[in-house]
C-alpha cells in the first residue's frame, strides 16, 4: 500500500479476544477489527449490502456477520461466501508488542461542500452561533461548523433537546437584534424546534433554523425519519427552501439570512443527506453581506408628523409607553420623556427598558403590570406608543388618544384605529418629533405624582411580604432577587404565576428581561438564558427563573450548562403544581384537576449534574442563598419551596 499511514487501533491485544470483533477508527476510516484463527484482521466497518457496522456484530460458524441483515463474510480477507462480488475491502495489519497498528491509505485534503461554502456565507452574514444536535441526517453540515469552529469564527452548542435549542436561539435574539441559529436532524430533531420558532416568529425575533434531512432519492416514499420539512415548516417561516444540487448555495443562505435580518423573522433551510456531502460547484465562493442590505433609519411621512406634533405641543399630560420594539432605543426615549417630564410606562415584554427607580418610571402595564403603570394611563390625555403591540395582556385603552411609532406599518392600528400612525424607525421619529417640539408643549410636570405612587405601591407591597407556613411568597422571592439580582443583569423569565408575580413584584434597575411574549411557552426561561450566556458571555451576569413546571420541560439542560460552564444562576420557585391553571379552573367555574406535581429535589439534581444546588424552606434564609447563589463561579440552582397562594 502506497502512500500509507499506521494508526494504533488497540493498546493490548488481549482486550480482543479469539472468535471476536471490535469497531474502531483509523484516522477517520471506521475498522471492523476481528481476531480469529489466531491473527487479527482489518476490514472496512461498513457492509458493502446497507452500510451495516459490522463491529458490532459477531463470528459464527467462521464467518463474520453483519448485525443488520445477516450478510456474512471471511472475517480474515474479508470475501463474500458462494462467489458474489461484494466482498469487503482489507487493510494491513501489524503488531508491535501488544499493540495493533492498521494502516490505510493517506487521506486526501478536504474538498469543499455544499455544506462547507453555504455555512461560510452564513459566518460571513454575521451568524456565529449555533444550538443543536448533531446526528445522522445532518452529519456534512456540522463538520461544516466544525471547521469554521476551528477557525474561531463559529460557537456551537450541543444540546439535550432540539426544542431548547430554538428557544436559546429566540432568546440570542431577543436579547441582541441579530440571529442565531438553531440545528437537527430530519424529522424528530427537526419537529421538536417548531414551538421555539413559533415563539420567535410571534416575537419578531429573528432565527435561522437548519435541518437535516433524508436522501433526495428517497424522499416520498416513507423512508426512516422522511418529514416533509419544508411543508412542515411553511406556517412558521418567512424563508423556506430545500437546498438541491443545483441550487445557488451561497445566494440561497445570503438570501436565507438577509429575510432573517430584514423581516425580523424565522427562516428555515432543509439539507438531503447526499446534496450536503457533495463537492461544491467549482466556481462557487461563499458570500458576504457588503452592499446587500439597506440601512434601516426610516424617517416617518410629514404629514403624519405635523400630526403627531400637533397633539403633544396641546397634550398636558401625556405618557409614553414604550414594548419590547423599542428596546434599542431607550436613550432617545428616556431623553424626550425628560422635556415632557412625563411618564414612562412598559409592556410586559418590555420591563426593565426604564429603571422603576428612575424618576419617570412607572413599571409595567397590564396583568402582570403595577396600579402606577394603569393610573398614569387612565389620567393621562395623550399617549405615545413606541414599539408595542397592544396586545390584550398589556390593556392599552383605545378610549384615549393614541399615537403609535414602529417600523412596521401592518402593526400600525392592528387591532383598532388610532388617532395617528408613525411608520418610521423610532429613533428616527423621535429626533423629527423632538427638534419640532422642543419648548413648545403644555405638558405639566408629573414627577412628584410618580413618587407618591410609588410610596404608596411599596408600602403596599411591604403589607404583602410575609410566610404563611406552607412555603414562602412570590413577593418574598422578588424582593430578595431585587436586593441581590445584579444591575445589569440578563434575566429570562417563564410562564405561570411566578411570571405574573415577577412582573409585579421585581424593580428592574439596569435589568434586561427575555420572554416568551405572544406565544406564552412554558419551558421558555432555562433555554433563554442559555441564548443570552452565549451572546454576553462573562459581559453580563445571566439570570433565569420559572416555576417548577417551566424548569421540567427542560430539566436535562442543567447538563449541558455545566458541559460548557454557562454561568448561569436558575432560580426556581417550587409549589408542586400548575399553579397558573388551577386559578384559572377556578375562574372557570370547574373543579381544580390534574394540576398537582410531583417532583425530584431540583437543587439536588443540578448537584448531580455538576452544578451548584441551594434549596430554602424558610424566609430567613432566601437572602443568604441567593447572595451565594449569585456569587458561585459556575452554573447554579436556587430551589425555593413557596405557597401556590401566594402570588
Amino acid at each position: 500500500m502506497d502512500n500509507k499511514k499506521w494508526y494504533k487501533v488497540l493498546d493490548n491485544r488481549n482486550t480482543l479476544p479469539e472468535g471476536r470483533v471490535q469497531t474502531v477508527t483509523a484516522g477517520h476510516q471506521g475498522i471492523c477489527l476481528t481476531h480469529y484463527d489466531g491473527k487479527f484482521s482489518a476490514l472496512d466497518n461498513a457492509c458493502p449490502h446497507q452500510g451495516g457496522p459490522l463491529g458490532e456484530g459477531s463470528i459464527e460458524n467462521g464467518m463474520l456477520r453483519c448485525p443488520w441483515h445477516g450478510w456474512d463474510f471471511d472475517p480474515c480477507n474479508g470475501q463474500s461466501p458462494g462467489g458474489h462480488d461484494d466482498s469487503i475491502i482489507t487493510f494491513e495489519v501489524k503488531e508491535e508488542g501488544d499493540a495493533i497498528y492498521v494502516a490505510i491509505p493517506e487521506e486526501e485534503s478536504h474538498k469543499d461542500t455544499i455544506s462547507d461554502v453555504m455555512i461560510e456565507t452564513m459566518v460571513n452574514w454575521g451568524i456565529d452561533t449555533v444550538f443543536g444536535m448533531v446526528g445522522h441526517s445532518n452529519l456534512a453540515v456540522a463538520d461544516a461548523m466544525r471547521r469554521q469552529e476551528e477557525k474561531g469564527k463559529l460557537q456551537f452548542f450541543g444540546i439535550r433537546h432540539e426544542g431548547a435549542a430554538a428557544f436559546a436561539a429566540s432568546g440570542y435574539a431577543k436579547l441582541t437584534g441579530k440571529p442565531a441559529a438553531c440545528f437537527g436532524i430530519a424529522g424528530p430533531g427537526a419537529t421538536n424546534m417548531f414551538t421555539g420558532m413559533w415563539d420567535a416568529k410571534v416575537d419578531r425575533a429573528p432565527m435561522l433554523a437548519l435541518s437535516g434531512q433524508v436522501n433526495t432519492q428517497v424522499v416520498g416514499t416513507g423512508a426512516f425519519q422522511e418529514v416533509d420539512l419544508v411543508k412542515a415548516f411553511d406556517s412558521v417561516t418567512q424563508f423556506n427552501h430545500a437546498v438541491h444540487l443545483n441550487s445557488n448555495h451561497s445566494e440561497l443562505m445570503s438570501q436565507a439570512v438577509k429575510t432573517a435580518l430584514i423581516k425580523r423573522d424565522v427562516v428555515h433551510l432543509t439539507f438531503p443527506d447526499e446534496v450536503a456531502f457533495t463537492e461544491k460547484p467549482k466556481h462557487a465562493v461563499a458570500q458576504t453581506p457588503e452592499n446587500r442590505i439597506t440601512p434601516f433609519n426610516i424617517s416617518p411621512p410629514k404629514k403624519m408628523v405635523e400630526k403627531a406634533v400637533n397633539l403633544l405641543k396641546k397634550a398636558k399630560r401625556p405618557v409614553i409607553i414604550v414594548g419590547h420594539g423599542a428596546r434599542f432605543e431607550m436613550d432617545a426615549i428616556t431623553a424626550f420623556a425628560k422635556a415632557l417630564n412625563c411618564p414612562v410606562i412598559t409592556t410586559f415584554k418590555a420591563k426593565g427598558l426604564i429603571a422603576d427607580s428612575h424618576p419617570l418610571g412607572c413599571g409595567v402595564l397590564g396583568r402582570s403590570g403595577t396600579p402606577i403603570a394603569s393610573w398614569f394611563m387612565n389620567e393621562c390625555d395623550l399617549m405615545l406608543v413606541l414599539g408595542a403591540s397592544f396586545s390584550n395582556h398589556t390593556g392599552i385603552t383605545p378610549k384615549k388618544p393614541i399615537i403609535q411609532v414602529d417600523y412596521d406599518p401592518m402593526a400600525l392600528s392592528k387591532h383598532h384605529k388610532v388617532d395617528v400612525a408613525l411608520w418610521g424607525e423610532i429613533s428616527e421619529t423621535l429626533h423629527i418629533i423632538t427638534t419640532q417640539t422642543k419648548d413648545k408643549t403644555a405638558a405639566i410636570d408629573q414627577t412628584e405624582e410618580i413618587k407618591e405612587r410609588w410610596k404608596l405601591w411599596r408600602e403596599e407591597k411591604e403589607s404583602r411580604l410575609k410566610d404563611c407556613g406552607n412555603g414562602l411568597s412570590s413577593i418574598s422571592v422578588f424582593n430578595a432577587m431585587n436586593k441581590v439580582t445584579p444591575d445589569n443583569a440578563v434575566i429570562a423569565v417563564d410562564v405561570g404565576n411566578n411570571t405574573y408575580s415577577f412582573g409585579r413584584y421585581f424593580e428592574p434597575t439596569n435589568q434586561a428581561v427575555l420572554m416568551s411574549g405572544y406565544l406564552g411557552s412554558i419551558g421558555f426561561a432555562l433555554p433563554a438564558a442559555m441564548g443570552a450566556w452565549a451572546a454576553q458571555g462573562d459581559k453580563r451576569p445571566i439570570w433565569s427563573v420559572s416555576g417548577d413546571a417551566g424548569l421540567g420541560q427542560y430539566l436535562a439542560e442543567i447538563n449541558t450548562l455545566v458541559k460548557y460552564n454557562m454561568n448561569i444562576k436558575h432560580v426556581v420557585l417550587n409549589n408542586s403544581e400548575l399553579g397558573k391553571i388551577s386559578k384559572e379552573q377556578r375562574a372557570a367555574e370547574v373543579d381544580v384537576w390534574q394540576t398537582s406535581l410531583s417532583n425530584p429535589s431540583f437543587a439536588k439534581y443540578a448537584e448531580n449534574c455538576g452544578a451548584l444546588g441551594i434549596r430554602v424552606e424558610k424566609l430567613e434564609d432566601l437572602v443568604p442563598a441567593m447572595e451565594k447563589l449569585r456569587d458561585h463561579d459556575g452554573p447554579a440552582l436556587l430551589e425555593i419551596i413557596t405557597d401556590v397562594n401566594l402570588i
